[in-house]
C-alpha cells in the first residue's frame, strides 16, 4: 500500500490566524503625505522675499538744556551781599518779577557818596565862577572849565548810581518770561563785581543736547527731523530739527554730541534738565522684508537661508532696518527662491530640507 502524503501546513491553520498573517503582509499607510521627512532632512516653513521701503532712523539720548546762545547769566557790576533770595532753581518767572535783593558793597556806597559830593562841589564852583565872570573877575575860559568839571562830576555820579551805589538796597528782576536754571549764590553771601549770581533761560530758548553712537554719525546731517520723547511721564512727543553734529566723541559719555533745536511751545511742557529719548529720521531705504526669526548671526555676521532645490543655501546679509517685524536686510537674495523661516536654528549650509505644510 502506498503511504499517505502529508497535507500542506497552511491548510491546518485556523481561518482567523491565516487572515491576520495575510493582513500583516500588506503595504504601508494609505496617506503617504503624512509620513515624516526622511532621516537627516529638516522640516521647515518658508515665505517669499519681497522688497519694502523702510524708514531708517538713529536712536539718541540726552536732555533739554538752555540754549547757550540765548541763556543769560545775571551779574552786577559791583560787589555786594545777598539779602534775600526770591526764587529757586527750576522756577518759572515772569518779566519784572523779583529774583534777588542785594545790599550794595560798602565800598560801592562810599564811592557813590564821593561822586555825589564831587558833583555838589562842581555845581558850587560853576555858580561862583559864573558870578565872578559877570563881574569880570573870571575869564570865559575859567567859566568853560567849571562847566566841564560839573559835567564830568555828574557823569561819574550817574555811573556810580548805575552800579548800585546810590541805594541802600537793590532788587534784581527777571529780564523776561523764563526759567531760573541755576543759582550760584547763597543767602547772606558776599560777592565780587561781575560774579555770576544766577542763570536765567528765557522761554522759547531750550535745545536738546543728545548723544548718538559714533558709527551712526555718518548718517546724520543738519536739518533732519527729530522726534523727542520725555523719559518720564506721558507728555506729548515733540518734533525738532537737528542743528549741530559733533566732530569728536565726548570723552565722558563716549557718544557723538548732537544738538536739536526745539519748537517754541516746548518750554510749556519741557523743563531744562529733563531727560529725553530721540529718534532721528535719516532717510528711507529699500530692503528685503523678512521675518525677524529668519535672520541669524554668527562670527561672519548676519545671514539667512533660502530653500534652493531641496537644500538650504546660506545668504549673508546686512541688517539695515532692525526695528519691528519684518526687518529689512540687504544682500544677494533671489526673489524667486523662498526664505526659510522656521527650522533655521537646525540648519547648516547645504543641508537637505523639506517644506512642511503650514
Amino acid at each position: 500500500m502506498m503511504p499517505t502524503r502529508a497535507a500542506p501546513t497552511f491548510r491546518l491553520l485556523p481561518p482567523l490566524l491565516l487572515a491576520a498573517l495575510l493582513a500583516g503582509c500588506g503595504g504601508g499607510s494609505a496617506d503617504d503625505d503624512a509620513a515624516p521627512p526622511a532621516r537627516g532632512v529638516v522640516a521647515v516653513t518658508t515665505m517669499a522675499p519681497r522688497q519694502q521701503v523702510f524708514h531708517d532712523t538713529v536712536e539718541a539720548w540726552g536732555s533739554a538744556i538752555g540754549d547757550p546762545q540765548r541763556a543769560r547769566v545775571i551779574s552786577l557790576g559791583h560787589g555786594g551781599q545777598l539779602q534775600a533770595l526770591k526764587v529757586s532753581t527750576g522756577q518759572r518767572v515772569h518779566r519784572g518779577e523779583p529774583l534777588l535783593v542785594i545790599a550794595p558793597d560798602p565800598a560801592a556806597r562810599s564811592t557813590y557818596q564821593q561822586a555825589q559830593s564831587a558833583a555838589q562841589l562842581a555845581r558850587s564852583e560853576l555858580a561862583r565862577t559864573a558870578q565872578m565872570a559877570g563881574q569880570r573877575l573870571a575869564t570865559q575860559s575859567q567859566l568853560a572849565a567849571a562847566r566841564k568839571a560839573l559835567a564830568d562830576a555828574e557823569a561819574a555820579l550817574a555811573a556810580q548810581r548805575a552800579l548800585g551805589g546810590g541805594s541802600a538796597e537793590e532788587t534784581v528782576v527777571a529780564p523776561a518770561d523764563g526759567v531760573v536754571t541755576a543759582i550760584s549764590i547763597g543767602q547772606g553771601e558776599r560777592f565780587a563785581a561781575n560774579a555770576p549770581l544766577l542763570t536765567f533761560t528765557p522761554d522759547q530758548a531750550l535745545v536738546a543736547e543728545l548723544g548718538v553712537q559714533p558709527p551712526d554719525g555718518s548718517k546724520l546731517r543738519p536739518g533732519m527731523a527729530v522726534r523727542l520723547h520725555g523719559v518720564y511721564g506721558n507728555a506729548p512727543a515733540l518734533d525738532g530739527t537737528l542743528a549741530v553734529i559733533g566732530a569728536a566723541v565726548d570723552p565722558h559719555s563716549h557718544l557723538l554730541p548732537a544738538r536739536v533745536s526745539l519748537p517754541a511751545p516746548a518750554s510749556a511742557t519741557l523743563m531744562a534738565g529733563a531727560p529725553l529719548q530721540a529718534t532721528i529720521e535719516t532717510r528711507d531705504v529699500t530692503a528685503w522684508a523678512v521675518p525677524r526669526d529668519a535672520v541669524l548671526h554668527d562670527a561672519r555676521g548676519d545671514y539667512l537661508f533660502q530653500l534652493d532645490h531641496g537644500k538650504a543655501r546660506r545668504v549673508d546679509v546686512t541688517l539695515r532696518s532692525p526695528d519691528g517685524d519684518p526687518v529689512g536686510v540687504l544682500g544677494p537674495l533671489d526673489a524667486k527662491t523662498p526664505v526659510i523661516v522656521q527650522g533655521v536654528y537646525e540648519l547648516h549650509d547645504g543641508d537637505a530640507v523639506q517644506e512642511s505644510a503650514r
